[in-house]
């Protein structure tokens, strides 16, 4: 009989604990999401690998002690953001561009994929996008997309109602 697959609060326990078999899996099991939000935020394959490496090198350097309140996902979805952000800060740096944070609200890479829908997601603001993205991409909760985002629900909800909208009215004409 297969023994069910270990909850990440079970993995997280016992990589406290010292396991490393357990970060091991960890890492197994949320790389590809890790890896998908990104290659979105970054836009290139490179850059989104090596923004998946350190936010796991990160979350790795929180053991032991560390204390998943949540989803993983909910955990990992704004450090993973943050790195994207700090690395596309460097890039303009190392150009000597003037860095603005508004300049990450451009198209989604899947924009490329050719469906009308990616599209019209591609020209949502960034805000939009990200609710969009952790909602239908990540399967997340409205309270743990807030939670991620460090925003009231109520500012998720109007995300996602004005996001909808938009998409709405382009799929419609």
């Amino acid at each position: 009989m297969d023994r069910p697959e270990p909850t990440d609060a079970e993995l997280v326990a016992r990589a406290n604990g010292g396991d490393r078999t357990a970060f091991a899996a960890l890492y197994e099991r949320h790389r590809t999401f890790v890896l998908r939000v990104a290659w979105r935020l970054c836009g290139q394959e490179d850059l989104a690998a090596e923004a998946t490496q350190e936010t796991f090198l990160g979350w790795l350097k929180r053991f032991p002690g560390f204390e998943l309140r949540g989803r993983a996902s909910t955990f990992l979805y704004p450090v993973v953001r943050s790195i994207c952000i700090d690395m596309a800060r460097r890039r303009r740096r190392a150009l000597r561009m003037p860095a603005r944070d508004d300049d990450l609200a451009g198209p989604l890479p899947d924009a490329n994929s050719g469906t009308p829908l990616a599209a019209a997601v591609s020209r949502l603001p960034f805000g939009q996008q990200e609710v969009v993205l952790l909602r239908f991409g990540s399967g997340l909760s409205l309270e743990e997309i807030a939670e991620s985002l460090d925003v009231p629900v109520g500012t998720v909800k109007s995300r996602l109602h004005l996001a909808l909208a938009a998409l709405r009215e382009a799929v419609d004409r």
